[in-house]
């Protein structure tokens, strides 16, 4: 390869069956496409027998070139396997309902440039965030949901989703329950936020539940979406202590907090193409 050809970097993922021979079969695949790898992490889990990998190479083959050269290594080692350009911004659905802390810190980071994600919608089911929307000018839809129209809605949603080419959807403290069909089409694809003291706190000021109690510690759990409330595979987690000294409302605060930085992390792992699933687990490399 000469220094004036153009080169492209790529993030390939993986997983499949654990067996000798995979790290091996997969350089050498790189190697006769011409792939000069730059960064590799891999990981065999013991409980359920399966090996995952992630390898950052660039090359001057084009994409389908590097497809094909893959394509046999993937189908003898039984591979689910992702190849994507690096630094590729991934199409992203914003959902919240009236709080709007993670939405904020999740706008800004993406306006900063340290999300690569795109977002080309915003959708709600009160309309209290449509003015931080159009700050950041970002369309703003508001679909209501209530228990008659709720089947309406996940359709409005999922058009909505269709049209806009939609890669993954984050749940930035969105309200409402989704259904368990809908949960299904999104595995793997939605990431939510919530805080730790579940299943402790239930229901409503959670906060001011746990300061009652004198809890000694606040967190926060980002996972992606299952049937299964607020029990998906976990992709990120925080903590911070506290103590007697702090008010109700110093819980809150410091709570919303932990919630932004946790979402905001688990997403940009998610859009890096450092998270695979392992079975209600998650691999997540670094």
């Amino acid at each position: 390869m000469t220094d004036d050809q153009l080169t492209t970097s790529y993030i390939l993922t993986l997983s499949c069956p654990d067996r000798p021979g995979i790290v091996h079969a997969v350089a050498g695949a790189l190697l006769v496409a011409g792939c000069n790898i730059t960064d590799s992490q891999q990981y065999g889990s013991q409980s359920t027998g399966t090996f995952f990998m992630r390898v950052e190479a660039t090359t001057a083959v084009s994409q389908p070139e590097l497809y094909a050269a893959l394509e046999p290594v993937a189908q003898a080692f039984e591979m689910q396997w992702r190849l994507n350009p690096a630094g590729r911004k991934i199409r992203t659905l914003l959902m919240a309902s009236t709080s709007a802390h993670c939405l904020n810190d999740l706008l800004f980071l993406q306006r900063s440039g340290t999300l690569p994600i795109e977002i080309p919608a915003i959708v709600s089911n009160h309309s209290d965030l449509a003015g931080l929307a159009d700050f950041y000018g970002i369309p703003f839809h508001h679909i209501p949901v209530t228990p008659e129209t709720k089947v309406q809605a996940e359709d409005e949603l999922r058009t909505l989703m269709a049209q806009h080419n939609i890669e993954l959807t984050v749940l930035a403290r969105y309200m409402q329950i989704i259904s368990d069909e809908l949960c299904q089409q999104l595995t793997g694809k939605a990431i939510n936020i919530h805080h730790s003291f579940l299943p402790s706190f239930k229901g409503a000021k959670p906060y001011h539940q746990a300061h009652a109690r004198g809890v000694k510690l606040i967190g926060a759990t980002a996972h992606y979406v299952t049937a299964a409330l607020d029990e998906g595979p976990i992709i990120e987690q925080e903590v911070i202590r506290v103590d007697h000294r702090g008010t109700a409302g110093q819980f809150v605060q410091m709570g919303r907090d932990v919630e932004g930085r946790t979402l905001a992390q688990a997403v940009q792992w998610h859009a890096e193409h450092r998270v695979l699933l392992d079975g209600n687990r998650t691999v997540v490399f670094s």
